[in-house]
């Protein structure tokens, strides 16, 4: 990777082309030729995964609703972000699909100017630089609840903007960045929002320029998300129906079904070819395999435990496609929770309980090897060359012996089948650690998404496994997005939820480059288990200034052995099914879809 410190555009989409390669994998896709005519009806439906469901609209949104589909299969089909990623199946910048030029760094690299290219609205107002500052005002008013934010990082690395004509932009840094890193992970995050529409504090109240102020600002983000957590007004709001995506909501329904119809307003070169887009949610995967069997799915999946089944699933007219993401499967252990978090907190705690985790076997029986290992921040599927080999490498393989002994060897009484207690209170090497008491029980809670059979599987495996060191589980269940509303990061005698696993991870987006300051730098808005290293901080923020992959190399093998997190298998997104009669179909590792490109033949 080079870095250029230029004034010419084309130096820096050179640069991105570079970058590009960086991240250049191979991904599940399939693309069909293309039949410009449609069905009867003009009716696709996409089946949304199991127990996950859109339920949230406006782009500003907290960590309760951040989720893929709120995102990617939902928001972005009516609310384009300023900067679209995914080219075909490589998680690579695509200016094709984006609002805007490629920004240009001047000024050293700490003044970037955007400008924008010609979108409207859906009530023919076009697309301006008002509706970036729009976004970024009530973002920077709001940073407490923006799931990625970072103290330090975007927007408050953005000291000021302006919008010196309808169609450019300018942000004005506290200091150079890497051009790569701060388009994929910090421009990234924009999403214009009508400002002639939606800046007012009242649905009685007029449009103004409220947001110029903070106390404006807030008060249009307070009347804004109230509006949208109204989830039953979503398709009679006319809030909802200013879009510059390719699809306005014609329907929605709080269990997630949801009609799309094609914005004939829509600016960009390829608008939808048939009637309407329906998303189809499901309780369960069982649910949505039987409906695809039954043939009522244009472009479902076949949970894991039913690949035998493919071959039936071909012989209905569908092509089987995997669907590999661009991201990295965990679940968080609440190093703030005032009962359990100082053991959480211990490293070698975190390293025997790694150690029960058998992931090659989960691989092969939950997910029948539709899927890998996770062991590390930066995905190893699909291929690339960011992520080293030791991610490529289990460092804490199964052992219950090594784990048993790791917990001895630290002052536990080990009891095999029964509560393992600590009897060696104290901060020495040998000694429980501190803020662990003498008699202190390994007993835990952990709650996941009852959604997925693998999850289960998982789960009831690992507790199977962490009994033979007398670590008790107790299990529960929980929606998805219930999972999500419970970890959040938190601290205080409120703070009591232990372990929470939605059961997908995190897939890379708007932070597009694996540089994980997101999830894992201190203080994350959405750094739900509240992981903390000082040596992880400063190994993330090298990666947003050094050019080259040797940081984020240094970075990642760092963090693999630090466990901040309990990795665990990453599935395929899903094993997709695609009807015959659809074509025009890529899967993009970054999990957003388009569409608007999609054929249905007669």
């Amino acid at each position: 990777m080079k870095r250029f410190f230029t004034k010419r555009v084309g130096t820096l989409a050179a640069c991105l082309v570079t970058c590009a390669s960086l991240i250049s994998i191979g991904a599940g896709s399939l693309t069909n030729s293309a039949t410009a005519a449609t069905s009867a009806t003009g009716n696709v439906t996409f089946a949304l995964p199991p127990a996950v469901i859109p339920n949230y609209i406006f782009p500003v949104m907290s960590g309760t609703y951040y989720s893929n589909v709120n995102l990617y299969q939902f928001q972005a089909l009516m609310f384009r972000p300023l900067y679209w990623f995914g080219t075909g199946n490589q998680p690579s910048f695509n200016e094709s699909l984006s609002l805007a030029k490629v920004p240009v760094f001047t000024n050293g690299g700490k003044t970037v100017t955007v400008t924008m290219n010609k979108y409207n609205w859906a009530d023919g107002k076009p697309v301006t630089s008002a509706d970036v500052l729009f976004f970024m005002q009530i973002l920077k008013a709001e940073t407490s609840i923006w799931p990625v934010f970072v103290p330090g990082e975007f927007p408050a690395n953005v000291v000021s903007m302006s919008a010196p004509n309808a169609s450019t932009v300018v942000f004005h840094l506290d200091k150079a960045y890497s051009q790569t890193w701060f388009l994929y992970n910090e421009l990234s995050q924009i999403t214009p929002m009508p400002q002639h529409a939606w800046d007012k504090e009242s649905t009685s109240g007029k449009i103004g320029n409220y947001t110029t102020t903070t106390a404006g600002a807030k008060a249009v983000f307070n009347y804004l998300s109230t509006q949208a957590k109204s989830l039953a007004t979503y398709a009679s709001n006319p809030l909802w129906q200013v879009v510059d995506g390719p699809f306005k909501l014609k329907t929605f329904e709080t269990t997630g079904f949801t009609v799309f119809v094609p914005n004939s307003k829509y600016s960009g070169a390829v608008k939808a070819s048939y009637a309407q887009l329906t998303l189809l949610p499901y309780t369960t995967d069982a649910a949505e395999f039987n409906a695809l069997r039954a043939g009522t799915i244009d472009y479902g999946y076949t949970p894991p435990q039913d690949s035998s089944q493919i071959p039936v699933i071909k012989s209905q007219g569908y092509t089987s496609s995997p669907w590999i993401g661009w991201g990295i499967n965990y679940f968080p252990m609440n190093m703030n929770n005032p009962t359990v978090g100082p053991i959480f907190k211990q490293l070698y705690f975190r390293q025997a309980f790694q150690e029960m985790v058998n992931q090659p076997v989960d691989v092969k029986k939950a997910l029948y090897g539709y899927g890998y290992p996770t062991y590390g921040p930066v995905p190893i599927q699909p291929k690339s060359n960011l992520s080293t080999p030791q991610e490529a490498s289990n460092p804490y393989p199964y052992s219950p012996t090594k784990s048993a002994a790791l917990l001895k060897s630290h002052g536990w009484n080990v009891k095999p089948g029964g509560v393992t207690t600590c009897t060696k209170p104290g901060t020495s090497a040998t000694e429980c650690g501190a803020g662990i008491t003498k008699g202190e029980k390994m007993v835990f809670n952990l709650q996941y998404n009852n959604g997925f059979t693998y999850v289960t599987q998982f789960m009831q495996q690992l507790k199977s496994n962490l009994a033979q060191d007398g670590i008790q589980v107790a299990l529960t269940t929980a929606p998805f997005n219930t999972i999500l509303a419970n970890a959040t990061p938190c601290k205080g005698a409120t703070c009591t939820w232990q372990m929470e696993n939605w059961g997908q991870g995190w897939s890379y987006g708007p932070d597009y480059y694996p540089t994980g300051e997101s999830i894992f730098e201190t203080a994350s808005n959405i750094n739900e288990g509240n992981y903390s290293n000082p040596v992880n901080d400063a190994n993330i923020n090298a990666t947003h200034t050094v050019t080259g992959t040797a940081v984020l190399y240094k970075y990642e093998n760092y963090l693999a052995q630090q466990l901040p997190v309990v990795w665990q298998p990453d599935p395929d997104f899903q094993i997709s099914e695609i009807s015959n009669k659809l074509t025009g179909v890529t899967q993009s590792p970054l999990l957003n879809f388009t569409p608007e490109f999609w054929k249905l033949a007669k």
